[in-house]
């Protein structure tokens, strides 16, 4: 499906296909066995939890909360029991996505028939890795998934984290910076959202700390992306008092 999308964006005329940001337009995965049972997973959690009060919407580092590698640093479920699970929370984190999967996912039911009172969305990272969406493709497509979210769910307040700082490579630092600046800037003030940049809480000294990360103990070792149990206490821990004000 993705490349048949991309296909027909090719054939485009020169002046409609400058129009076209793929980063905001819905792309399934459902090609991908593993994607697609995930995704068939999740709907049917979304029906056994009506009551759910917090929706988590992201990808892998979302997805990361139901971790348990046994290894006390990447034991990362114990942390989601405490904060989020007394709320009936959802975690809807997909390895891989970017926000055009995102996208397609809230377009395909993923919040159908959910009335949470807060939706928590930490998108962004995946589009500056093998795709290479800069932040211009970038901002417009993470404000797309906020306002398809509050179309969907408009009783809930939206809790937009900022791209989380990784050690990959100088450009993804720059597009990371200026996708969460103006990000803030586009949230300022709004009724509707807030937006919360954790990302110090990730770094030492105006670096990436690399042993807050699960990344570099998986073998072989990949750059650090994912936050360790460590991290993801340091942030699920920082945003509790927001929790707290929007979820009764």
């Amino acid at each position: 499906m993705k490349r048949l999308l991309l296909a027909a964006l090719l054939l485009l005329p020169g002046a409609a296909r400058a129009s076209v940001n793929i980063a905001e337009a819905p792309i399934s995965r459902m090609d991908l066995p593993q994607w697609n049972r995930h995704f068939l997973q999740t709907l049917a959690e979304a029906r056994a939890t009506p009551d759910a009060k917090i929706v988590w919407l992201g990808d892998s580092i979302t997805y990361y909360w139901q971790r348990q590698g046994g290894h006390g640093y990447d034991d990362i479920k114990p942390i989601w029991d405490k904060y989020y699970a007394p709320y009936h929370a959802l975690d809807f984190g997909f390895i891989g996505d970017t926000t055009a999967s995102l996208i397609w996912r809230l377009d395909h039911g993923q919040v159908q028939g959910l009335h949470p009172q807060l939706a928590i969305i930490l998108i962004g990272a995946n589009n500056f890795g093998r795709v290479h969406w800069d932040a211009a493709m970038t901002i417009p497509a993470i404000e797309a998934v906020v306002r398809n979210t509050h179309q969907r769910l408009p009783e809930a307040h939206i809790l937009l984290l900022g791209v989380l700082p990784s050690i990959r490579s100088s450009w993804v630092d720059a597009q990371t910076a200026t996708t969460n600046a103006a990000l803030a800037r586009a949230y300022a003030g709004s009724p509707d959202v807030t937006f919360v940049n954790v990302g110090h809480l990730l770094m030492q000294d105006g670096h990436t700390d690399a042993s807050l990360y699960v990344d570099p103990h998986l073998h072989p070792p990949a750059p650090p992306l994912h936050p360790n149990a460590e991290g993801m206490t340091r942030i699920a821990a920082a945003l509790e008092p927001l929790v707290r004000r929007y979820v009764q």
